[in-house]
């Protein structure tokens, strides 16, 4: 059985989610089964309740079991992704509060699919993206930022190197985009409403200034984004 403890805990999870994050409600629902399945796995694996500090204690091992269990499951290699994202979330949000290292769980590596993604992706399909890079930091403006990328990088079909050219005159993001590409060539680029709504969120979130020359996208200390994202 999980505890009232933990239970309350990923209720608590959800509700900054929803409050901060703005998360769907069809997505918290999806994150709320991820992550208790999650739990109730750790409760087989160990063979005891699950409470808070089996968490401070997982390691490589197992999340390797759980990946295995779920897989054994018939669980696809795309929703398992999602699932550890969701578990590395949440995870990440007890360590800073209870202090402990999530180190094993946050460098669990996730699933690979086969094929390569479209370019560009489908509506669902970019949506569904967008969500899991979301899950991946903690912290809210990194969250939109990644998702602010990654919509311009699968969404609009731009290189990284190109959507980390843009500038802070670059937004708002307007219907098309002018880029220059490889040999300094230039062309125009469709911008589709989701990259034009991540892209605002971001610059809204973003604690950094700025500036009309600017690189527009920061990393955590305020300087151009690294490319290894």
């Amino acid at each position: 059985m999980i505890s009232p403890g933990l239970s309350d805990a990923v209720q608590r999870w959800l509700a900054e989610l929803s409050a901060v994050g703005g998360r769907a409600e069809k997505t918290i629902n999806a994150y709320r089964t991820d992550v208790f399945g999650f739990l109730e796995f750790l409760q087989s694996y160990y063979g005891e309740a699950s409470g808070g500090s089996a968490l401070a204690v997982l390691s490589t091992r197992d999340m390797r079991a759980w990946m295995a269990h779920e897989r054994g499951s018939g669980i696809g290699a795309r929703s398992l992704a999602r699932s550890l994202s969701a578990v590395k979330n949440f995870v990440g949000w007890m360590a800073e509060r209870e202090g402990f290292d999530p180190t094993s769980v946050l460098m669990t590596r996730s699933p690979r699919f086969q094929g390569k993604l479209p370019r560009p992706l489908e509506a669902n399909a970019a949506k569904a993206m967008i969500e899991t890079v979301e899950l991946q930091s903690t912290t809210d403006w990194v969250s939109r930022r990644d998702a602010a990328v990654v919509t311009l990088l699968y969404g609009c079909g731009l290189r990284i190197s190109e959507a980390l050219s843009l500038t802070g005159a670059d937004v708002p993001l307007g219907e098309t985009i002018r880029i220059k590409g490889k040999g300094s060539k230039e062309r125009i680029v469709p911008v589709i409403p989701a990259a034009q709504r991540t892209a605002k969120a971001y610059v809204a979130s973003c604690p950094f200034e700025l500036t009309h020359d600017g690189a527009l996208f920061r990393g955590v200390r305020g300087g151009v984004l690294n490319p290894r994202l």
